[in-house]
């Protein structure tokens, strides 16, 4: 199977969205700009999000899907890095990690954590050479991806043949009451906690919208198709606790 080509024109933003943006150029100042407010108390947020079970999670997420002892490994849309981080103590020092992310003031943060090589992009077009990673991982990010099929297909394009990819993605409840608790503890709670935090930055704005964005989130069933219509093998979807899913997928070892 060879990947399709991709679509030519990005995902039209969900009506729940307008209040953001209007279209995909407007879409990326907008959030390049909350990213960048809210880089400084990023993490503290994310660990009131996840009720500090983060790094152990997605340490384990990333083992049990296969990155391992020095594998390259490309980060897509890495933020503050707190994926990045998990990945870099798997490959260990025989390996190499990459943080690709949009937004310089998140980069910025990641810097000050780890010393790896940070590129600033989108997934949908990722300046790295054919056939370069053995790994891609993205955390809580493909929400924010305007063109699904364009970022699939350079993720199909840079990884090695059976390289693996590994989306973690928050997804919203099935029942109203999941949704209204869920939408009111990232988008009101969490900004109100984080505060109180060591660190003050405008997290307000870009926790609501991550609350914005699950409930405008992109049905799994065509997060898959997408995944296989682009040319991978293997695809499926795993689910924790009802809302935090993981997409696995990897690049055909031979073209067939």
């Amino acid at each position: 199977m060879t990947p399709s080509e991709p679509r030519n024109a990005p995902l039209k933003p969900d009506p729940r969205l307008n209040a953001y943006f209007s279209d995909e150029d407007e879409r990326r100042r907008v959030t390049r700009a909350m990213f960048d407010q809210a880089a400084a108390g990023y993490d503290e947020a994310e660990r009131l999000t996840g009720f500090g079970s983060g790094p152990w999670y997605r340490h384990e997420v990333l083992r049990r899907n296969g990155l391992a002892a020095g594998m390259h490994l490309l980060d897509v849309a890495a933020g503050t890095g707190l994926v990045t981080v998990a990945g870099l103590a798997l490959v260990g020092p025989q390996g190499r990690v990459l943080a690709l992310d949009p937004s310089p003031g998140m980069l910025a943060e990641l810097r000050r954590k780890v010393d790896v090589e940070t590129i600033e992009g989108y997934a949908e077009a990722i300046p790295l050479p054919d056939a370069h990673v053995d790994f891609i991982s993205m955390g809580y990010a493909l929400r924010h991806v305007g063109d699904m099929d364009r970022a699939f297909a350079e993720y199909h394009r840079v990884l090695r043949p059976g390289g693996r990819v590994c989306l973690m993605e928050i997804s919203r409840p099935h029942n109203r009451l999941g949704q209204w608790l869920l939408a009111t503890y990232l988008g009101r709670v969490v900004p109100l906690l984080s505060r109180f935090g060591r660190r003050q930055a405008d997290v307000g704005r870009l926790w609501a919208y991550y609350g914005d964005t699950v409930a405008a989130a992109i049905e799994p069933a065509q997060i898959l198709d997408t995944l296989r219509r682009t040319g991978f093998e293997d695809v499926r979807c795993s689910v924790t606790f009802g809302i935090f899913r993981e997409y696995l997928a990897r690049k055909p070892a031979q073209a067939s």
